[in-house]
């Protein structure tokens, strides 16, 4: 392959151009990058906000009944803060956080940014074997743990020599012996609280596991900058007019679409109300009752009964959404009055383009859009030059403020990027006007509603069965979760699907991955092909109930 860590991409959107989307990304481009004097830090950020609008509402979790204001997000940070440092957080120290959606995630965050401590954020979903794995390859010294999540960390295959019981602090319910107590370290810190060493927009911030495009979860080194960048970005974007100021957050926090969702709403000034999970039945009734103006809209809650007169009850002003078919896209706006905006990005490099709010013109197209601030896209060939405009090729993405690279992964890193450019493992296309398209994934994963899942991950926990000779799992479709997970098995000799029920290879499965691994379909196989070729001698096995 070439060296291209040096090459620049051509312009990609022409000043020249009369498309009104082209016009308003440019504008918005140059307004972003052009600002100056913003808070650079989550710390910074926060207490600004905290100074302009003490008494605002910033967070409200509608389900446990608990609001945030601007000024006691500040100041139970601050407090927080000050007591981690008093049992040894310092700047760089890693700090495991497994919470579910509740106010002290947040809480957490900013304070461990304070301090300019890196937060971990851990999968509620995993398994004791995934919890040490993450815990372990972070090399995290501390960790914040909900209460109810306290049986999965005893379920860790072994204890980890880093962790001492001491250094986890238990939200909720009441810290076992040795542990410490979240609420009183959040209660008992000074305030204001000043960091020995100061925190910069170039320090980590978080260590962000991902299943990426391949393998088994890495940890994404992510700046506050890049926090910043794509935070303030989603602001302008989404909320340009002013009139975005109640959003929904669904997605579980230790996912960066929460994250990025609820720093938005901070750059906007506005309330985030926060679901416990996302729930079909009972979207459009938060909609409603809480005069939601932008949320990202999941394809399958248009299938929920309603009526046009509730309906129109909505205060819906911006949806975001990712992958829909045009049909869905039309229904959208003919029942919301509301056109769906499609984005594309990803764990590494935050938010990578958007469909503006003037091409109304893509909005029914499958279009993801424009390169967003601080972005560059080359589509390449296999050999690493630029492809026809047209033509398929992998997305290559640089520009300021994306990932440092992979924790630990050397390999991985050396594979992922050409000089200064990112590869993205996503095959694109563009059109004449610059607008992206994804046409595929080139490495082999499979994304269960929104979830990342390497194959090699299921894989590797299927022949961890002794009468498991080899597996390969690939993605099937499937109308609700866009792609679903199917294992082929080959059993060892002599063996039949008799001696090796499906319940037992879930069984193995469920105590060692999140059940949104899990597959769904199971097929036996006489003799297993490639993955990509493999044909079942019988019709697959349909698990749904199982899971």
């Amino acid at each position: 392959m070439p060296d291209t860590s040096n090459t620049v991409a051509a312009p990609w959107l022409d000043p020249a151009s009369t498309d009104a989307g082209v016009q308003e990304m440019l504008r918005m481009r140059a307004a972003i990058e052009g600002e100056t004097g913003l808070p650079t830090t989550l710390g910074e950020l926060v207490r600004e906000r905290a100074r302009a609008q003490p008494d605002a509402l910033l967070g409200h979790w509608f389900e446990d009944g608990v609001t945030l204001t601007y000024r006691a997000l500040d100041e139970a940070a601050e407090r927080l803060a000050s007591s981690l440092q008093a049992i040894g957080v310092r700047k760089g120290t890693h700090v495991g956080v497994m919470l579910p959606n509740v106010a002290a995630f947040p809480i957490s965050w900013v304070a461990l940014g304070r301090i300019g401590a890196v937060m971990v954020p851990v999968n509620t979903a995993y398994t004791g074997p995934e919890v040490h794995f993450v815990l372990d390859d972070a090399d995290a010294q501390f960790l914040i743990i909900d209460h109810s999540f306290l049986e999965t960390l005893a379920a860790m295959p072994q204890r980890l020599a880093m962790l001492a019981d001491e250094h986890v602090a238990v939200h909720g319910g009441s810290a076992p012996a040795g542990m410490l107590a979240l609420d009183d370290l959040a209660r008992n810190g000074a305030c204001p609280f000043r960091a020995p060493t100061p925190v910069g927009a170039g320090d980590l911030l978080n260590l962000q596991y991902t299943s990426g495009t391949t393998g088994f979860p890495k940890g994404c080194m992510l700046s506050h900058d890049y926090w910043m960048l794509i935070s303030r970005g989603a602001a302008r974007m989404r909320g340009a007019g002013g009139d975005v100021k109640n959003v929904l957050i669904w997605a579980p926090f230790f996912y960066m679409d929460a994250q990025w969702q609820f720093l938005m709403t901070v750059w906007l000034g506005g309330t985030v109300f926060v679901a416990r999970r996302m729930s079909l039945t009972h979207l459009h009734g938060w909609l409603r009752q809480y005069r939601i103006h932008m949320c990202i809209y999941p394809e399958p809650a248009l299938k929920q009964l309603s009526t046009p007169e509730l309906d129109a009850q909505l205060s819906l002003r911006y949806i975001s959404i990712y992958g829909w078919g045009a049909q869905a896209r039309q229904a959208v706006e003919q029942r919301f009055s509301v056109v769906a905006r499609e984005g594309y990005g990803m764990t590494e490099i935050g938010g990578g383009c958007i469909v503006p709010a003037a091409a109304t013109h893509m909005a029914h197209t499958r279009s993801c859009g424009l390169p967003a601030a601080f972005r560059e896209f080359r589509i390449v060939d296999a050999e690493g030059q630029d492809v026809p405009e047209g033509e398929v090729g992998e997305l290559w993405v640089t520009g300021r403020a994306i990932l440092w690279g992979y924790y630990k992964r050397p390999q991985a890193n050396a594979e992922s990027f050409r000089g200064r450019w990112f590869r993205t493992g996503d095959l694109f296309r563009r059109d004449a006007n610059g607008y992206c398209f994804i046409v595929g994934r080139i490495k082999d994963m499979i994304k269960r509603s929104g979830e990342n899942i390497a194959a090699i991950e299921v894989e590797a926990v299927l022949r961890a069965m002794p009468e498991i000779e080899e597996a390969a799992v690939v993605a099937v479709p499937d109308a609700l979760r866009r792609e679903e997970v199917k294992a082929y098995l080959k059993l060892r000799e002599g063996l039949s699907r008799d001696d090796v029920p499906p319940e037992r290879v879930l069984a193995h499965c469920e105590g060692s991955l999140a059940a949104f691994k899990v597959p769904r379909y199971l097929a036996y196989m006489g003799r297993l092909q490639s993955p990509r070729s493999a044909t079942s001698a019988e019709q697959p096995l349909d698990l749904m109930a199982h899971i």
